[in-house]
């Protein structure tokens, strides 16, 4: 493992002929089995633009769109706090974080059908980690960790639960967290892109760190959905999900565009961490392929991004580019028949990028 920092911290190009290799996070390549080929759409030789809300508006919803084969019995329940930090803000009809615990703009909503997402992300990204809660190469004597953006908790509940001796604080702008939790572990009520109160040098590992030779570990997902067998059309409404989120940041200036950009690895790299490393892997976005593992990470992607589309637009979409509820309503449905149909071999790129910290910082 080499202590320079990697250059430009890039990773490998992802192939665009081959079936994608899923790496695990032992590094060691596994190769999923291609699902049945179909044909190639005609397309033309232009890419097609971001199509506007009213096309969207004008398609017919699917009558299909409420069927659910999948259900959930995940369920949330929030932690007893003051009464001021949960008068949340309320748009369209879905929650958002109370103005009481930061004045900073964040679209996500903290309903339960939110919860609920967060919920299956994050089976989701354990079962694409080969059922592993972190990727850095970090000792099980730590005693501090810090989940920065811990929504429902899971994975803070399952890190503590994996590290009894180490102190486990998950963070967030809502109180959406249980409140049977492991003894070493606590909620705290915190907007982290405000200034940290924490003690310098404090945490051995964070979870999105300040101590000499700890780790930060940050995992993010590519806006720009990728296809290798040429079934994904221009104007799928799968394709024009990146494109949604590219004029989301055109219009807000608001980084969407995590992977592509390079802003996490940079940000890393400008922030003095050592010994970058970069992973990435590629998951089905429904359960098409023929391999059973990748059907699995499908299936769980599926629920993860289907359970609340809207959930996703409601903010940026509704409030920002002044998409109609009809023009949402209809581009989510139609969304979640193409994820259904499962005729687009689509892929989301996730990405992991590690770093340590200086053992003489």
């Amino acid at each position: 493992m080499s202590s320079a920092l990697k250059s430009k911290a890039q990773s490998p190009p992802v192939p665009e002929a081959k079936p994608p290799t899923v790496q695990s996070p032992k590094g060691q390549a596994k190769s999923p089995t291609p699902g049945p080929a179909s044909p190639t759409p005609a397309q033309s030789d232009e890419p097609t633009a971001l199509l506007s809300g009213a096309h969207w508006g004008e398609q017919d919803i699917p009558d299909d769109d409420n069927e659910s084969t999948l259900g959930s019995d995940i369920e949330s329940s929030t932690a007893s706090i003051s009464s001021t930090i949960l008068q949340y803000r309320t748009i369209k009809g879905r929650t958002y974080h109370s103005d009481a615990v930061t004045d900073s703009v964040y679209w996500g909503p903290n309903d339960d059908k939110a919860n609920e997402v967060l919920d299956i992300y994050h089976h989701a990204m354990t079962l694409l980690f080969d059922e592993k809660l972190y990727t850095a190469p970090i000792s099980k004597n730590i005693e501090h960790a810090l989940d920065v953006g811990t929504g429902t908790g899971l994975w803070a509940i399952d890190f503590a639960d994996e590290f009894p001796n180490c102190r486990v604080i998950g963070t967030d702008i809502s109180p959406i967290q249980p409140s049977w939790v492991p003894p070493n572990l606590s909620f705290n009520i915190d907007d982290a892109t405000k200034e940290w109160t924490y003690q310098p040098d404090f945490f051995d590992y964070i979870h999105i760190r300040w101590m000499p030779g700890g780790w930060i570990e940050h995992v993010d997902g590519n806006i720009n959905f990728k296809c290798l067998d040429g079934t994904m059309p221009e104007d799928s409404a799968i394709n024009q999900w990146g494109k949604i989120w590219t004029e989301v940041e055109r219009q807000t200036g608001v980084i969407c565009d995590m992977i592509d950009s390079g802003c996490v690895e940079n940000g890393i790299k400008e922030a003095g961490f050592t010994n970058i490393q970069i992973e990435d892997f590629l998951a089905p976005l429904s359960p098409w392929p023929t391999d059973e593992k990748e059907k699995q990470i499908g299936l769980f992607q599926y629920m993860f991004i289907s359970q609340d589309v809207e959930g996703f637009l409601n903010y940026f979409c509704g409030q920002v580019m002044g998409w109609t509820d009809k023009e949402m309503a209809n581009y989510a449905a139609i969304l979640r028949r193409e994820y259904r149909e499962g005729k687009i071999h689509a892929y989301c790129q996730w990405r992991v990028v590690r770093a340590q910290k200086p053992l003489d910082a």
